[in-house]
């Protein structure tokens, strides 16, 4: 399936490949022999194709770069076939005219060249060691971004001036006249020399940012000035901001100071809406700055390779409390012994990682729920309308390989058919993000998944919502994203973001609470309600699907331990070749679950004591397990939480505290030393004096 999928795209990038090499193809025979319009066709269809390559298939001219054929290349060949195609052609005067064409050509690139230094001094100067998020930094002198045709597109530059040079150089083929190439010419350095000035004017102290030294001074002033005490440390890759975002809310609530700290640029506008300081340090070096702040407690919802980097922090405690928990052996990942504690969410992970034994000390270990469940709606009894929801949410195939971490492969299409074949179910299916990532069986299958369900919608019929709620959505959505995103121009770099995303207004994080829950209800409502749905985007959330749903089909994963806290029904899928009574023990999250097997023959059955609750047989063994699982009900989550953080930051103060009452008797006992060794030096000095007064006047009387 990925091969017939990615072969039409690779025949497309074959066919422009050959449709740029020809067009060079044509345009050497049109100058040697002379043909002026074919050289002239040539010419302007291979600029015209590199134009269009640079806005629509910027991915195959990076492939070009690798072999050294970049755009620079490209162009530079053109105008070289192009003067000798003017040497070929009758009419143009190969001494008078030639030179000076040649002169001003050369002239254009030396622009471009000096045009392209600028730009690359520019972008140093624009690149401070730290990015900011929802805090002023207008002290380090932001300001707009440069054209980004001028500052960080020099392909796009270079070919984009190139037009007029060529359109004139064309016009000389065709008519024999001089003067249209040096028209052309004379525009296209025009525009290079302006643009060239025009950049460098970022480079006056006026639009230039604040150095490496001014901005980490400021850093310093900020926290002193803000004074942190709780934050979030997060580093990960493009597609794991998910880990981060989920404990937003959270943070935004504990008592005290917080701030997020990141370790990847790019990281800072993956971050979701919120009024929580964020600063992004890159430089390890850098991130010691830290180390003088009042920051005492730092959260870890994920390991990286740059975890160890603060970890070297011994003013700050630190906490893990993972993106999820489950019974997989990576939820007990021994490298969860470097930190000061480990935050759970209730008894069943304590339990894990004693069993593990992965030297995680039981004392370390904190029970403190999962206060983002707050939203999920509790079970309300059999499927009141005429449809049953059912959720089909498969985990991801996982870095280790195991069969059975994900469903998609050997039963997913199996549970998918037999929910379709159930003329009463409505499936809303919301795969793992990574899907396929690693396995490509498993992006298969995904994809013949989704297929099955389109089709099964299009044999489907009733009534559907008007115009007005479709209307409605797309205004609830642009409500949202104007409150969870920033409108930035093209040409904004991270400089002129920071500017934009300066202090956040009042009261924003209950406007985002409010317009996301505006937004839900209006696209569930733009939806049949006997329309299945695939849900492939970060909205809705699901914890919003898990409000829909009446069953959750699942993999082992953090998606049924958060499920749990409705105690609805649900069914774990059992992929991984082990006996029934075998799975049950290895993974306590499916104690309470209807177990499928890869034919999913027992998903009849399951929806029968989905719409009988009189026939649900594991409905008190769901409420046992989800005390297991995340806690008490009471104090609720948020609230041990909190005391978990207050309490470790205690443990910091003392820390401190011990350190500076060791220094303070370091200090005088020091100071004790030095003025006993300063007196011991004067009493010897003493005792040698009398001697050396004797030895002197004897040396008088000798001589």
């Amino acid at each position: 399936m990925p091969s017939a999928g990615l072969a039409p795209r690779r025949v497309v990038q074959l066919v422009t490949l050959f449709a740029m090499f020809a067009a060079f193809t044509a345009q050497l025979a049109g100058a040697l022999l002379p043909n002026v319009p074919t050289f002239v066709a040539a010419s302007a269809a291979g600029l015209t194709l590199d134009l269009y390559l640079q806005r629509k298939q910027p991915g195959l001219l990076s492939l070009l770069g690798k072999i050294r054929f970049d755009v620079t290349v490209r162009q530079l060949l053109r105008d070289m076939l192009i003067l000798v195609g003017l040497l070929r052609i009758d009419g143009i005067n190969p001494l008078e005219e030639q030179s000076p064409i040649t002169v001003a050509l050369l002239a254009f690139y030396a622009l471009h060249f000096v045009c392209q230094a600028v730009a690359v001094m520019v972008r140093r100067s624009r690149t401070l060691p730290i990015t900011t998020r929802n805090i002023d930094a207008s002290e380090l002198g932001l300001t707009p971004a440069p054209p980004r045709i001028l500052s960080r597109r020099p392909g796009h530059r270079l070919l984009n001036f190139s037009v007029p040079a060529t359109a004139g150089l064309m016009l000389t083929a065709i008519t024999g006249d001089a003067t249209w190439a040096g028209v052309g010419l004379g525009i296209a350095l025009a525009l290079v020399f302006a643009g060239t000035v025009h950049l460098a004017g970022w480079l006056l102290p006026a639009k230039r940012t604040a150095n490496e030294r001014k901005a980490l001074e400021w850093l310093d002033a900020w926290l002193a000035e803000y004074r942190p005490t709780v934050g979030m440390y997060f580093s990960g890759g493009t597609t794991s901001a998910y880990q981060a975002n989920m404990w937003l809310s959270t943070l935004a609530s504990l008592d005290g100071k917080p701030i997020i700290v990141l370790r990847e640029r790019f990281m800072v506008q993956k971050i979701d809406a919120t009024d929580v300081p964020i600063i992004c340090i890159p430089k390890v070096a850098h991130l010691m700055q830290l180390e003088h702040s009042t920051l005492k407690v730092l959260l870890h919802p994920a390991n990286s390779g740059k975890t160890s980097q603060v970890l070297r922090i011994p003013s700050i405690k630190h906490a893990f409390i993972n993106h999820g928990e489950s019974d997989k052996l990576s939820s007990c990942n021994p490298y969860a012994k470097a930190y000061d504690e480990v935050w759970v969410a209730g008894p069943a992970a304590r339990e894990r990682y004693q069993f593990a034994d992965i030297g995680v000390d039981d004392s370390d270990v904190v029970e403190v729920g999962r206060p983002q469940l707050a939203p999920i709606r509790p079970f309300a009894g059999a499927p009141t309308g005429e449809w049953t929801t059912v959720l089909y949410a498969p985990t991801w195939e996982g870095w280790d390989g195991q069969p059975g971490n994900t469903s998609v492969i050997l039963a997913g299409e199996n549970i998918v058919r037999e929910l379709l074949a159930d003329p009463k179910v409505r499936l809303l299916y919301k795969p793992h993000p990574m899907t396929g990532s690693v396995d490509v069986r498993a992006g298969s299958a995904n994809e013949r998944i989704k297929a099955m369900i389109v089709e099964a919608n299009s044999r489907r019929e009733g009534a559907r919502p008007g115009p007005e709620a479709a209307a409605e959505l797309q205004r609830r959505t642009a409500e949202l994203d104007r409150l969870t995103s920033t409108a930035f121009r093209p040409s904004a770099d991270e400089i002129e973001r920071m500017l934009l995303q300066g202090s956040p207004e009042n009261e924003r994080a209950a406007e985002v609470a409010a317009a996301t829950a505006a937004w839900e209800s209006a696209y569930w409502a733009s939806f049949p309600e006997w329309e299945h749905q695939i849900i492939t985007t970060a909205r809705p959330a699901i914890y919003t699907c898990f409000n829909q749903a009446d069953l959750l089909i699942s993999d082992v994963s953090s998606v049924v331990s958060d499920y749990l806290t409705s105690e609805k029904p649900y069914a774990v899928a059992n992929t991984s070749g082990m006996a029934e009574d075998e799975f049950r023990a290895g993974f306590p999250t499916v104690r309470a679950a209807t177990i499928l097997g890869p034919d999913a023959e027992g998903v009849p059955a399951l929806m029968e004591t989905v719409r009988n609750p009189e026939k649900d047989t594991l409905a008190a063994a769901r409420a046992e397990l989800k005390e297991h699982l995340l806690g008490p009900s009471d104090p609720p989550s948020l609230v041990r939480f909190d005391a978990a953080a207050l309490a470790l930051s205690a443990k910091a103060d003392e820390r401190r505290a011990r350190m500076a009452a060791r220094l303070g008797n370091e200090i005088p006992a020091q100071r004790e030393n030095a003025e006993e060794a300063e007196a011991e030096m004067s009493e010897e000095q003493r005792e040698l004096e009398p001697n050396g007064a004797s030895e002197s006047e004897e040396d008088t009387m000798t001589a």
